[in-house]
């Protein structure tokens, strides 16, 4: 309960801000969706709920800058995650888990400092036909789910946009007590956008110390949509590896996507989503999920949206919520969004 005023008390502090200042902005997503998803199991495998974010994460958040003269500005963001079915965090104790940085900006680029997203994330999220999310959400399946979305104790560089060209580099500091390398984490994140053609790369490096094992895990991903009118074709290809000094706890993982997006009407957009996940040390651990969608717009703000997917799991495989090894879930969801 303190937890929870005190949230409101910030969050109504800066509210009072953001009336004063013209730069600084609130805003926010309610998502909430009915769903249905089987497990695959052969007794009791179906749920039906009303959940959270199910397209879109639910949040409120506040974004602001100062200009500071000589082309330089300070920025800032800040974002709070919520279930919008109960009104409950869904922040495991932190008040700001989704965004909390700050950082400058000018002609050489920018600098942003604290929790934000990981460059590899970001790749992903501008190729996936679902954007990473819905039934579709091509996270849960590249490397085996592993994927980082956001990463604390961030320094991130971003290069100014040139002639298409876009990139940004980070750094985790691990902040482990008389060590600089270990529990480190660094990303990198390339990206190409020029008429039809969006072309994104991601890396991300993660090296965990915990005796007495060691433990590094790499993420690569690079992928491209091209849009030739009627529709988009989407193309990704992603290889993570987790690489431990425990004999036997290596595991390697190949990822393919295929996927292609399609305006219907004015206000709709259809999708559909093949991925494969190959584990390449363990036999018989693959899946593959085929997934389709809809959205449609009821305005600039509220959306609905529908989506269906099934995962195939090999017999040593138990990828996006199946009861156990081998069994194949099926997600459908029908849900509405509204951004503010």
């Amino acid at each position: 309960m303190k937890k929870t005023l005190l949230a409101f008390a910030v969050m109504g502090a800066l509210a009072g801000t953001a009336s004063a200042q013209s730069n600084v902005t609130v805003y926010g997503v309610l998502d909430i969706a009915l769903n249905y998803a089987d497990n695959g199991a052969a007794a009791n495998s179906r749920t039906y709920s009303l959940d959270n974010g199910t397209q879109l994460p639910s949040r409120i958040g506040f974004k602001g800058s100062e200009d500071l003269g000589g082309g330089l500005s300070a920025s800032f963001q800040l974002e709070n995650g919520f279930n919008s079915d109960s009104g409950a965090s869904t922040q495991t104790g932190r008040l700001f888990g989704r965004q909390a940085w700050v950082g400058l900006n000018g002609g050489f680029g920018s600098v942003k400092l604290g929790r934000q997203w990981a460059p590899l994330f970001l790749a992903l999220a501008e190729i996936d036909p679902f954007e990473v999310g819905l039934a579709g959400d091509a996270s849960l399946m590249f490397g085996a789910g592993s994927y980082p979305l956001r990463t604390d104790n961030t320094i991130n560089y971003s290069i100014p946009a040139m002639n298409g060209f876009s990139g940004q580099v980070s750094y985790v500091l691990g902040e482990s007590p008389g060590s600089f390398s270990d529990n480190r984490q660094y990303g990198l994140g390339v990206g190409y956008v020029n008429g039809p053609i969006n072309v994104q790369f991601g890396y991300h490096n993660a090296n965990t110390t915990a005796a007495p094992s060691v433990t590094d895990t790499k993420h690569a991903f690079i992928g491209a949509v091209y849009n030739f009118g009627p529709a988009k074709a989407h193309l990704g290809y992603g290889d993570s590896k987790l690489e431990s000094n425990t004999p036997g706890a290596n595991v390697k993982n190949r990822n393919w996507l295929l996927g292609l997006s399609a305006p219907v009407g004015s206000a709709g957009t259809a999708m559909l989503s093949y991925i494969r996940n190959n584990v390449r040390d363990v036999s018989d651990a693959n899946s593959t999920l085929v997934a389709i969608g809809y959205t449609h717009a009821l305005s600039k703000r509220t959306s609905v949206y529908t989506s269906l997917s099934h995962t195939s799991n090999d017999s040593s495989a138990a990828l996006n919520g199946a009861a156990a090894n081998g069994n194949d879930p099926t997600l459908f969801n029908v849900g509405l969004r509204h951004k503010f």
